[in-house]
């Protein structure tokens, strides 16, 4: 994997495919508690898009994967992790991309869109009718039970079916836990300025996907988007032949 130093000082692994193809390089963002191989080699979206022709980029997000991982939640939170992304385009002196993201790295690739000139279209997968309520709920409690049961040394006492799942795949990525309740605590919690967005979209949700409830809702909210729906849930719908033949399609 290649790095580079991004805007505060922290080092973003990223890796590329294709890296001669012609066309509109494509940029991968994962999500939460998983990094670039997991969410996009494993699932075979990287094999279809280059088997494609495409540029294909995937980064590590700050705290994953082999990217820098600080400890403090002043370091973190989507606002940040959009322009580490803002800064990889900088750094391979792009032009022109398309954003694909998931989960909360479909939240990053919404901020990204709506303040980075570049990007031609927009992809977001694993998100929701909840997206459009951030800057009105208030989530304070769920960010530091979230913290908390990744922190926790005995994880039989995580009792929320949520909580535990989301510290057993810390536990399975052999994540750092520190890095990532640091995370939690910082999750993006403003409104989103959905009106900036203009690019073309695809959203993408998983049929089962309790993370991506009301998707339709979300497409409304944007000026030029579509839907599509896939079987699967949050963990699966990224396997799918369909999430890899209307990304692909969209992306053409």
């Amino acid at each position: 994997m290649k790095s580079f130093t991004s805007f505060d000082g922290v080092e973003i692994c990223y890796r590329q495919w294709n890296s001669r193809a012609k066309g509109v390089p494509v940029i991968l963002q994962h999500g939460y508690i998983a990094n670039a191989r997991v969410n996009w080699v494993l699932p075979g979206i990287v094999f279809r898009l280059t088997m494609t022709g495409h540029r294909v980029i995937a980064l590590d997000a700050r705290g994953h994967g082999r990217s820098d991982k600080p400890q403090d939640a002043e370091a973190y939170g989507e606002s940040r992790m959009a322009r580490d992304v803002s800064c990889l385009i900088d750094e391979l002196r792009l032009e022109e991309v398309d954003l694909v993201g998931y989960s909360m790295g479909a939240t990053v690739a919404l901020l990204v869109a709506a303040q980075d000139q570049r990007i031609r279209k927009l992809v977001i997968g694993g998100i929701g009718a909840h997206t459009l309520s951030l800057g009105r709920s208030h989530n304070s409690q769920v960010k530091k039970k979230l913290a908390a049961a990744l922190l926790t040394p005995n994880r039989r006492s995580i009792k929320h079916p949520a909580l535990l799942g989301f510290r057993l795949f810390a536990d399975f990525m052999r994540a750092d836990r520190n890095a990532m309740a640091a995370q939690a605590l910082a999750f993006h919690s403003r409104k989103i300025p959905f009106e900036r967005i203009t690019n073309p979209t695809l959203v993408i949700a998983g049929r089962n996907d309790p993370l991506a409830i009301h998707p339709e809702k979300l497409q409304a909210a944007l000026p030029d988007a579509q839907l599509c729906i896939t079987p699967g849930n949050h963990s699966t719908a990224l396997m799918s032949l369909q999430f890899k033949s209307a990304l692909v399609t969209f992306l053409s």
